[in-house]
């Protein structure tokens, strides 16, 4: 489930979740108990990975995928793993100088992306966007749509063109993609389409209501789709990330200590199952697996990557008396 209320999807809006941020920061600061291991672990741990990932099969090899939201966070995770796995990338995202250091980022280790500015909730900017990377690329045989904000208030105290940003940014503009990007799998006979929703649409806080609303109508644009694009052989689903060590939930300005300790408290408290917050490249590799041929009979799913936090929790039985 998403802290308030999303795993940091490439986009930012002046109208997202103030509040949340400034409670994780004081949070996160205000714990007390230190994990002086944990930079050394995740450098050894990354460091171990580099050969395998190198040796990993290209199964993308070739392909043209398109990805919104994808200046950081999960976005731009998935943007690198489906370059390194052979696809030519597309990618967007509002922030210029971000996407542009995404691209340069990924050509340097000798994959292929290409960033373009483009916001989701202008339909001119997407349909312009979906067909650069169709020309670029010679079409569109994947497609990723990441781009997403949040809103961390109570129902009562947002404002309409707050529900509205939440709104035309994750619902609508999941509605955009989808639309532009269905006529060029029509043209092919194929194509595969992943939707990030979250896991807040299956289970919610009480602020979250705008972005639990945004992410639930993702789950309904993807099952329509499915059964409506499907016998044409397109393949569509969506995936449901829990809380995500992103730049969207980590505060700004909080040292890398005080953020490590806050996590390592933040998981057993939220995440009953496995007690950690995702990684952004766990979320990637799930959304590298559905778009695989792998997952060749999946569609009009969602599939949670949480953790287990919507499995349930733990019964809390009162003192007996």
């Amino acid at each position: 489930m998403d802290t308030t209320n999303s795993p940091e999807q490439g986009m930012t809006s002046p109208t997202a979740a103030p509040g949340r941020r400034a409670l994780l920061s004081a949070s996160a600061l205000g714990l007390a108990a230190a994990a002086t291991a944990a930079g050394t672990m995740g450098a050894a741990g990354r460091a171990e990975a580099a050969p395998q990932e190198k040796r990993a099969p290209r199964r993308f090899e070739g392909r043209a995928v398109l990805i919104t939201g994808a200046t950081s966070g999960i976005g731009r995770a998935a943007a690198s793993a489906f370059a390194a796995a052979g696809a030519r990338v597309g990618f967007c995202g509002r922030r210029a100088e971000l996407g542009r250091q995404v691209e340069q980022e990924i050509r340097r280790s000798g994959a292929e992306a290409s960033y373009f500015p483009a916001d989701v909730r202008d339909p001119a900017q997407v349909e312009r966007f979906t067909e650069q990377v169709a020309a670029r690329y010679g079409g569109i045989d994947i497609a990723v749509n990441n781009a997403g904000i949040g809103s961390g208030k109570l129902l009562h105290e947002l404002t309409v063109a707050e529900w509205d940003d939440v709104m035309n940014t994750n619902a609508r503009g999941v509605f955009l993609a989808v639309k532009y990007q269905i006529p060029h799998m029509l043209k092919a006979g194929h194509g595969v389409i992943v939707c990030t929703a979250s896991s807040a649409a299956e289970q919610t806080r009480p602020n979250g209501g705008a972005y639990a609303a945004s992410k639930r109508a993702i789950q309904g644009i993807v099952k329509a789709a499915a059964l409506a694009y499907g016998p044409r052989g397109i393949r569509i689903n969506a995936i449901l990330p829990g809380t995500t060590d992103t730049a969207f939930v980590r505060p700004p300005g909080i040292p890398d200590a005080d953020w490590a300790r806050f996590k390592q408290a933040f998981g057993p408290l939220n995440v009953e199952g496995l007690e950690r917050m995702a990684e952004p490249a766990e979320i990637a590799r799930a959304i590298l697996a559905l778009a695989s041929d792998d997952f060749a009979y999946q569609s009009g799913v969602s599939v949670p990557v949480d953790g287990g936090a919507t499995a349930g929790r733990r019964m809390v039985l009162p003192p007996a008396g």
